[in-house]
């Protein structure tokens, strides 16, 4: 059974938000999977790093090389997002360059299908990041809200450290590989990242959201991640790269608990959404009241 330990407030306050300290939740990684405090032995798992959290108690629940520097592909949108929800309104109107879209073509970026001269809300190329996991939306706000876009990833730097996120390092918006090498996180950085990002409603709206339609009706997103049938889920983004392999931020709110994942380096693409609903389900079965 999960103990309780302390509350999300609490857990969020103990890696930085306030004190800029890092807590004994993100110590020196074990490198090898685990479990503490339970009687049934985890689900086994692939990737090359995997890690589930309890983000209501605190707990870490399975660590598989969870402090493992990695590339983590489009996993990085998820602190374009929050840089952008931080520094930007959502009714600011942003216009979409063609520079934007030539750096997604030109790096086999994934993206949104945005064309030149449209202006469009931060509120709506949120979707546009998020869904279908855009490199042209990322890096649009990125040009606007650096501005420009290597003002914008030293923001995702400065974020990182303040937050508490020490094995992180951010190159780019959007996780695409670039000369100078990948950026890097880990499956725990990625977690607590995700918990932040999931207080703010508006990215909970957005990754929770499977299609979206603009309110002008001239683009459709539907969103790459597959869990969001699940009971609870709450997105959170998925990620793929030939060095990161494929990647799954995941999260879902079960009796009470916000229980958080993160897999990395997977080298089967489908088998993120089996082992994230295995190791939903297997946390689930076993939950005390938070």
């Amino acid at each position: 059974m999960f103990a309780p330990k302390f509350s999300l407030g609490v857990a969020l306050v103990a890696f930085s938000l306030i004190t800029g300290v890092a807590s004994p939740a993100l110590a020196a990684p074990v490198l090898t999977q685990h479990v503490s405090t339970r009687a049934d032995a985890p689900p086994r798992v692939h990737g090359r790093a995997v890690y589930l959290w309890d983000a209501t108690t605190g707990q870490d629940l399975l660590d598989k090389n969870a402090g493992k520097r990695m590339p983590v592909a489009s996993l990085t949108k998820i602190m374009t997002a929050y840089i952008v929800l931080r520094d930007a309104k959502l009714d600011d109107k942003v216009t979409i360059k063609r520079e934007d879209l030539e750096y997604a073509w030109d790096n086999d970026g994934s993206t949104a299908d945005l064309e030149a001269g449209d202006t469009l809300p931060v509120s709506e190329l949120l979707y546009a990041l998020l869904l279908p996991s855009g490199a042209d939306a990322a890096h649009a706000l990125a040009r606007v809200y650096g501005p420009g876009v290597p003002g914008f990833v030293n923001k995702m730097n400065a974020a990182a450290r303040q937050l508490g996120l020490k094995d992180t390092l951010y190159v780019n918006a959007d996780g695409l590989p670039t000369s100078r090498g990948d950026g890097y996180s880990t499956a725990r950085d990625q977690a607590r990242l995700a918990a932040i990002a999931l207080q703010n409603p508006v990215f909970k709206k957005v990754t929770s959201t499977s299609e979206h339609s603009t309110e002008d009706g001239r683009y459709d997103w539907y969103n790459t991640n597959h869990m969001l049938d699940l009971p609870g889920a709450i997105g959170v983004k998925t990620g793929s790269t030939d060095a990161a392999g494929f990647c799954l931020a995941f999260a879902a709110d079960r009796d009470g608990h916000r229980l958080i994942g993160i897999i990395l380096g997977e080298d089967v693409a489908n088998r993120r959404w089996n082992t994230a609903e295995t190791l939903l389900d297997w946390a689930t079965g076993n939950l005390t009241a938070a």
